[in-house]
C-alpha cells in the first residue's frame, strides 16, 4: 500500500501533538528485535501508561521543530522509535532499561525529560529513581508520622493509668486473700 501525502500530513499532525502533548520522550533503535519482542515491548510500555510509536525519521524531525524536543533530532538516524510518557518518566525508563536488559538488541538512543537532554547512559540513572508511587507513598508516610506520634504520647497516659490501676487491684486482692 502506497503511503500517500495526506497520510504523512497525518502522521505528522500526530506526531505534533504527541510531543506537544508529553514532558519525556526516549529514543531507541529496536534494529534486530523481532515481532512478539515488539509485541511485549509495547504491551509493556503501555501497562507505563506511555507510548511507543515507530516514526519515519524525516517526519519526526519535522514535528520536532518548535518542541523542547528538537534536540533529538540529530539522533534519528537508522531505525528510531519514539517511547513518551505522559506522566512518569521513571516508570517509562524502567520499563525500557529492564527490557533492554533482558533483550540487548533494544538500544536507547537518547531522552528528553521535562525539557532537559540527557544521553542514554543517564536514562539508566532515571530508571533507578523511585517512581511517582512510591515517592507518593513516602510523602505521605512522613506526613503521618507526626500524627501517629501525637496519638500514640496522647493514649500513653490513660493506657498507663490503667496499668496502674490492673495492678493495684491485683495487689489488693492478693493481700486481702
Amino acid at each position: 500500500m502506497a503511503v500517500t501525502r495526506a497520510s504523512k500530513v497525518d502522521e505528522l499532525r500526530d506526531l505534533e501533538s504527541a510531543f506537544k502533548g508529553t514532558e519525556s520522550a526516549i529514543l531507541v533503535d529496536y534494529k534486530g528485535l523481532k515481532v512478539p519482542e515488539v509485541t511485549e515491548l509495547r504491551r509493556q510500555v503501555r501497562r507505563a501508561k506511555a507510548s511507543y510509536k515507530v516514526v519515519k525519521n524525516t517526519l519526526a524531525k519535522r514535528a520536532l521543530k518548535g518542541t523542547p524536543f528538537e534536540t533529538l533530532s540529530e539522533h534519528f538516524v537508522g531505525t528510531t522509535a519514539v517511547a513518551y510518557a505522559g506522566e512518569d518518566p521513571v516508570a517509562l525508563a524502567k520499563v525500557l532499561t529492564t527490557f533492554a536488559k533482558a533483550t540487548p538488541a533494544l538500544k536507547v538512543k537518547a531522552a528528553v525529560v521535562q525539557g532537559r537532554a540527557i544521553k542514554a547512559a543517564e536514562v539508566t540513572d532515571l530508571a533507578s529513581l523511585p517512581g511517582k508511587p512510591e515517592l507518593y507513598a513516602k510523602l505521605l508516610f512522613l506526613l503521618q508520622a507526626p500524627m501517629v506520634q501525637i496519638v500514640s504520647v496522647l493514649n500513653a497516659a490513660p493506657r498507663d493509668l490503667m496499668s496502674v490501676l490492673v495492678q493495684a487491684e491485683k495487689q489488693r486482692a492478693e493481700s486481702a486473700s
